[in-house]
């Protein structure tokens, strides 16, 4: 099955050290987690504008080496225009780590033409949806 790809309406987040990028990111974040009282979440319309919560995608960055931090951090403000906009279907599969996940990966393309892919986690139990990772 082929996933569709969803243009953004924003551009990448600009600058070149981790610091500047990571404030710019962090900022996008904190409007966002500014509305609500408990877990920052976003509604999407491709899940029938249900809650995808952004919380888990800190912990991921966490994991990786500061350059690929900054490399993902460049795409966050994109991923979240791709996740609140796009009606485009995923790519779909098992999490073959946990067999109690699906993952969805969602293909985009920036303003100026760059790649990327945003990855949402989903919770075959009870439904939650949760923004796991952005990469080019």
């Amino acid at each position: 099955m082929k996933s569709q790809i969803y243009t953004t309406k924003v551009n990448k987040l600009a600058g070149t050290s981790y610091g500047e990028v990571y404030a710019k990111a962090k900022f996008v974040y904190k409007k966002i987690s500014l509305k609500t009282k408990r877990r920052p979440y976003i509604r999407a319309p491709f899940f029938k504008k249900e809650k995808v919560f952004l919380d888990l995608f800190w912990v991921h960055l966490m994991d990786k080496n500061w350059q690929d931090r900054l490399r993902r951090l460049k795409f966050y403000a994109c991923a979240l225009d791709l996740i609140q906009n796009s009606h485009c279907k995923p790519t779909t599969k098992d999490n073959l780590n946990n067999c109690g996940e699906i993952l969805h990966r969602f293909s985009g393309v920036t303003k100026d033409g760059k790649i990327f892919y945003v990855q949402i986690k989903e919770n075959k139990k009870d439904g939650e949806k949760k923004f796991m990772s952005v990469f080019p």
